[in-house]
């Protein structure tokens, strides 16, 4: 959302391009004037967006009608002053517009850092890190757009508490780029006005936006039929909704004036329509392309209705008293909700909030937007010193910038020096898996340090190797993964391994291994896609891996295949913990692996990794490496007898051709019957279900000696 408006411009538009224009031709300019209405309709647009997030959990098209606002009102003051010949200062502009963006948001950031150190885990910390620093620079957007955040996921409390900002950089961007657009246009103008002298900056301005509105809204539909995700946070997607409201602002003007009753059923339905977003239209996965049409063409039916002055025309309701003031809020209204929100879910770890927990959470939100507002907004408003001069505007804005980026800089610095500090600690701190190693005695330091941090899980994803290559590249672009280690032409033995991420993370041990015993490894996966034939259960686009997988194990020497062929469920709930869905076999297992063993290759099936009903790391974090709470009895979380054991009696029988065998590693994982989160002072998973690849780089020696038994290398 843009800054609520200020004086009866409607909204803070200080001077702006210095263009030495005479008096203009055409039509005479139309001064902007404040519209209460306008107000209001910003007022309905945060309580779609507020109470749509707390309670609903849908996209309501609140925000879209913010950003149509912002332009109407943006280029409603840009056209005044260029078209009666008015000077334009951009870098004052610019400076006087995040100057009076930047305090509240600064206030909401420096809160959102101390309720992440002070109630979120550390787990979390990386992420708010990065939209810390986004966030002041507008580039929320981009942010979240690379990192394919769903802004649809169900669970708010794992969500980012700065998630939000993601409209504001678009809007900081689009106050960057609308005056530069509305320049360019004066600049045509002038030109054009060589030729045809009566022409006016309105019709000028029109074919810009025109032009704007309908390349944006081609590239935004398209975008969002082929990546919905990248779309949603997508600047040049979300253009168009700026140039309608920047068209209403220069064609309203010199339009003709609609019958009283039409305006007055126009008023009506625009509103009703904009509250039916996200209710009556089901908008969830289809933001922004043509859909996001309905609630801004809603609100800009209810600007072309206007001040009616009808006794039952919508602005009486919109230009209320209640709804201006709570319009005048808006901007810091959204800025609180949503992190308030977040932390609150996470606290309570909820997935949603219940009807007495969010009017908590709207009115706390309420309580703060009103103190943003009197304390720093309309000071800094009023505050005339820093519009003197240029530099001034600067100095202000650049500390306000400084005010967040100091503090979080040297709490970055100081979880730097905790990591490196970590890092240095010598082997014996953390065990790991060779804790449980019979006869084990501890000789570390009892005070070091749990490995890795929560602050470093995203480097433990298993990533050993390098791009697959000596005649085992890819071909075919429905395989697009593929790591190896080791030189197949010179190995004393290859093993292909093919899976989902389950059996990516096993590749910590296998490369240790393989390592010291000249084995090269393959890894062919697809995340969430676990091998096996042809079946109803899996998506097209996993079973057309499956295949191709197939050919592309058959068409290589290999001398095993490690998969998978078990599959475990997680249990629902953290407070009521109830035995897991039954450890089954992966739907098509056997049928999958029939080719191999009949080529003559060993399989080895392995067994799944058992799946925690919560955040691992992140109840290590809250409650202490040795807390109950993250322990869980082994039964409740993977079957008590193993679903391989019908394979191997399969392979007993003779039913199965060839050498199939198998490994099962959950005795590293919940030794003595329990899943514990950290053994041998290091953290096992780095979610609910994925291994830090410090654990199981741990567990090689196991690993080894197991699977050199079932291979019988």
């Amino acid at each position: 959302m843009s800054e609520p408006p200020r004086g009866p411009g409607g909204t803070a538009t200080p001077s702006a391009a210095r263009t030495p224009e005479a008096a203009p031709a055409g039509p005479i300019p139309v001064k902007p004037h404040y519209r209460p209405e306008v107000q209001g309709l910003r007022a309905f647009a945060v309580l779609m967006v507020v109470t749509y997030h707390v309670w609903l959990g849908r996209v309501s098209g609140g925000v879209d009608v913010f950003l149509l606002i912002s332009a109407f009102l943006l280029t409603s003051s840009f056209a005044y002053k260029l078209s009666s010949g008015k000077p334009i200062g951009l870098l004052r502009y610019w400076l006087h517009r995040f100057k009076s963006l930047l305090p509240a948001a600064v206030v909401v950031l420096l809160a959102v850092l101390a309720g992440t150190a002070a109630l979120l885990p550390r787990t979390r910390w990386g992420e708010v890190f990065e939209q810390t620093w986004s966030t002041l620079f507008y580039t929320q957007n981009w942010t979240l757009a690379r990192e394919s955040v769903d802004y649809y996921a169900e669970n708010h409390g794992a969500a980012s508490p700065l998630q939000h900002f993601w409209s504001l950089s678009i809007q900081g961007q689009v106050f960057i780029l609308w005056p530069l657009l509305i320049g360019v246009s004066a600049l045509l103008w002038k030109l054009i006005r060589r030729r045809r002298p009566q022409l006016g900056f309105g019709p000028v301005l029109a074919v810009a936006f025109g032009l704007v509105f309908v390349g944006s809204l081609a590239y935004s539909i398209h975008v969002t039929s082929t990546s919905q995700s990248w779309a949603y946070f997508d600047t040049g997607a979300r253009l168009w909704e700026f140039a309608l409201g920047s068209l209403l602002a220069v064609l309203l003007p010199h339009a003709g004036q609609l019958p009283m009753v039409v305006r007055v059923v126009l008023g009506w339905a625009g509103l009703l329509a904009m509250l039916s977003c996200g209710i009556l239209l089901q908008v969830q996965q289809q933001f922004p392309g043509y859909i996001a049409l309905w609630p801004t063409l809603s609100a800009a039916a209810i600007i072309i209705a206007g001040r009616t002055g009808h006794p039952f025309g919508v602005d009486r309701l919109l230009a209320a008293r209640p709804l201006t003031r709570l319009g005048d809020l808006s901007y810091a209204l959204y800025l609180w909700h949503w992190p308030l929100l977040v932390i609150y879910l996470s606290v309570n770890q909820l997935n949603e909030p219940d009807f007495l927990g969010g009017l908590g959470v709207i009115g706390l939100s309420l309580g703060l937007a009103w103190a943003t507002t009197r304390v720093v907004e309309t000071p800094f408003h009023g505050w005339v010193w820093p519009t003197l001069h240029r530099r001034r505007l600067g100095l202000v804005v650049g500390l306000l910038v400084a005010i967040v980026a100091m503090p979080l800089s040297g709490w970055q610095a100081r979880v730097a020096a905790d990591e490196t500090s970590a890092r240095a600690q010598p082997k014996q701190d953390n065990p790991g898996a060779a804790s449980l190693t019979p006869g084990f005695e501890a000789t570390g330091d009892p005070e070091a340090m749990v490995r890795p941090l929560a602050t470093r899980l995203s480097g433990e994803w298993a990533n050993y190797g390098g791009e697959c290559g000596q005649g085992y590249e890819l071909t075919d672009p429905v395989m697009e993964f593929c790591q190896m280690g080791g030189d197949p032409q010179t190995a004393e033995k290859t093993i292909i391994v093919l899976g989902d991420s389950h059996a990516q993370h096993w590749t910590s041990a296998l490369d240790k291994a393989a390592q010291k015993n000249n084995w090269a490894w393959v890894l062919i996966n697809r995340n969430a896609c676990r091998f096996g034939a042809e079946d109803p259960s899996r998506d097209a686009e996993c079973n057309e891996f499956n295949q191709v997988a197939t050919d592309y194990v058959l068409d290589h020497d290999a001398d095993a295949v490690l998969t998978l062929g078990t599959l475990t469920q997680a249990y629902a709930s953290t407070d009521e913990r109830t035995p897991a869905d039954e450890e089954t076999i992966v739907p098509g297992y056997e049928e999958g692996i029939r080719p191999f063993l009949a080529q003559g290759k060993q399989v080895i099936a392995m067994r799944d990794t058992p799946r925690f009903g919560f955040g691992v790391p992140e109840c290590v974090d809250l409650n202490g490496p040795d807390s109950e709470k993250c322990q869980v009895p082994r039964d409740e979380l993977i079957a008590v007898d193993s679903p391989l054991d019908d394979l191997r009696a399969e392979v007993d029988r003779g039913d199965l051709p060839g050498e199939l065998d198998f490994l099962d590693m959950t005795s590293v994982l919940c030794p003595e019957g329990t899943c514990s989160p950290v053994i041998g002072n290091v953290l096992v998973y780095l979610d609910k279900s994925h291994l830090t690849k410090t654990y199981v780089r741990s567990t090689s020696e196991v690993f080894e000696r197991r699977l050199k038994s079932g291979l019988h290398w």
